[in-house]
């Protein structure tokens, strides 16, 4: 009854997040305390609920049930799909309440929200550093580990964002100049 009549009486000591069923918040309090009782038998990943397991096995697989008409593009979730879907129509469900900027998905809002609130849940544990993304903390633990995913085709230069390739590759283009270690765009008029 709680759904119909939008009732959320369990809430997060954590993170204030409402939910309708005591179970619900029960689950989601694993992602505070870390607890995962799910472990794939494929690769040891550890999951606190089954049905993300049961989601995660489809890359082992290669399962997957949901395909774009667009695109082609192939989804093993139906939530994922249905996001994806929201970028060919177009439609944007999701605002923020502050600034009412619109998302076509819950995720996308949620990571702009914190922006506001301040959360920045994804922590480096080198340094005393905190990130609002989990995709930037990954960037950021490539200094770390060393990791460097992006290399030239022209030459043996490697990187740990795709962003410095991109701006070393101009060189090779002839669109960048070095001159006594700093680099200049050839493109400004004064250099020219």
């Amino acid at each position: 009854m709680t759904i119909h009549t939008g009732e959320k009486t369990y809430k997060s000591e954590v993170c204030g997040y409402d939910f309708y069923q005591s179970g619900t918040l029960k689950v989601h309090m694993m992602i505070h305390t870390g607890e995962k009782l799910y472990t794939c038998e494929v690769c040891g990943y550890d999951f606190n609920q089954s049905g993300t397991l049961k989601v995660h096995m489809m890359i082992h697989t290669g399962e997957k049930l949901y395909k774009s008409e667009v695109c082609g593009y192939d989804f093993n979730q139906s939530s994922t799909f249905k996001g994806h879907t929201r970028i060919h129509t177009g439609e944007k469900t999701y605002k923020c309440e502050v600034c009412g900027y619109v998302f076509n998905q819950r995720s996308a809002l949620k990571v702009h929200m914190r922006i506001y609130t301040g959360e920045k849940p994804f922590k480096c544990e080198v340094f005393d550093c905190v990130f609002n993304q989990s995709g930037t903390l990954k960037v950021h633990m490539r200094i770390h580990t060393g990791e460097r995913l992006y290399k030239c085709e022209v030459c043996d230069y490697k990187s740990n964002q795709s962003f410095s390739l991109k701006r070393h590759i101009e060189i090779h283009k002839g669109e960048r100049l070095k001159v006594k270690g700093m680099w200049f765009c050839k493109k400004l008029d004064w250099l020219n």
